[in-house]
Order: C-alpha cells, then structure tokens, then sequence
C-alpha cells in the first residue's frame, strides 16, 4: 500500500511529531487548549489517539498528586492530635 494512497484521517505521525506534539501539549494553557481540541477532533485518528492517551497521563498524575497531598495532609494532622495528647498527659 502506498503512503499517498492512505487517507488523511488514517496517515501515521512520525516520531518528531510526537515529539513536537508532546511539547505543544506541555505548554500550561495554550497546550491544554490544543489537547482538548485534538482529542476531541477527527481530522486525524492518530493525533486524536495520542491527545487523549497524554490527557489520561495528565488524569493519572492529578490522581496520585491528590493522593500524595491527601496523605501528607492527614499526616499532618495525627501528627497535631498526638502533640496535643501527649500535651495533655503532661
């Protein structure tokens, strides 16, 4: 099969595409921007594909952030209650 043959909705991205695409999507606003439209657009199947694949990563890392942030804040807190009962004792 011939690459001129392939629709434009079906042609690969090459590795300095994703690459450059990886790049776009890492700029703070302007890069989330373009990967809520490229996930969402159909003008090509494999950037539509990656721009979701880097929007789960994104998800992901939210998730174990909170978790961290969720499990360091409570840390702190029974280290605050056992200060203060240990206080109390005295």
């Amino acid at each position: 099969m011939n690459q001129n043959s392939i629709p434009d909705q079906y042609k690969p991205i090459g590795m300095w595409g994703y690459f450059g695409y990886q790049i776009l999507f890492s700029i703070p606003i302007v890069g989330f921007i373009f990967l809520i439209v490229f996930s969402l657009s159909s003008s090509n199947i494999n950037r539509r594909n990656f721009a979701r694949s880097y929007f789960c990563i994104i998800i992901i890392a939210l998730i174990i952030v909170a978790i961290v942030f969720i499990t360091g804040g409570l840390g702190g807190v029974v280290d605050k209650v056992t200060q203060m009962l240990s206080s109390v004792g005295n």
